[in-house]
């Protein structure tokens, strides 16, 4: 048998088994992507509880600056009649904003201070400095 004999022999790849290992890759390479973009939403929600349950941890202080503490999924906000404070957690970072409500026309005040921040900790400390700005 010569090696143009086994050529002849090897079965020819068909427009259909090309088409079927190009879906199969395609599909793959969706359900990694459909897999870590569902695991970053899981780690955004999970740094956003944390930072409402570091927020919501002493409630004496809450009532004495008389804020309140809200959480829809991945937005904590700290509430005050004149102000709002909140992060926003996606892709792995949060955005940290502070919005003046005595000058807003509607009920969602535009920021005036915008920061982006790595951590559920830095979140908490740029949000303490947007405090501490609003209680001048």
């Amino acid at each position: 048998m010569t090696s143009k004999t086994r050529k002849d022999k090897a079965p020819a790849l068909s427009l259909k088994d090309a088409f079927e290992v190009e879906f199969a890759r395609r599909e793959m390479e969706r359900r990694k992507r459909d897999e870590a973009e569902r695991k970053q939403q899981e780690e955004d929600l999970a740094r956003a509880e944390q930072l409402f349950e570091a927020l919501r941890a002493d409630p004496q202080f809450l009532h004495t600056r008389d804020l309140t503490v809200d959480r829809r999924r991945y937005t904590v906000s700290l509430d005050h009649r004149d102000f709002r404070i909140q992060a926003y957690f996606e892709a792995g970072t949060a955005s940290v904003t502070a919005a003046d409500k005595r000058t807003a026309t509607t009920s969602t005040a535009a920021p005036r201070k915008q920061q982006t921040v790595e951590s559920v900790e830095e979140a908490l400390a740029v949000m303490a400095q947007f405090l501490v700005d609003e209680s001048r």
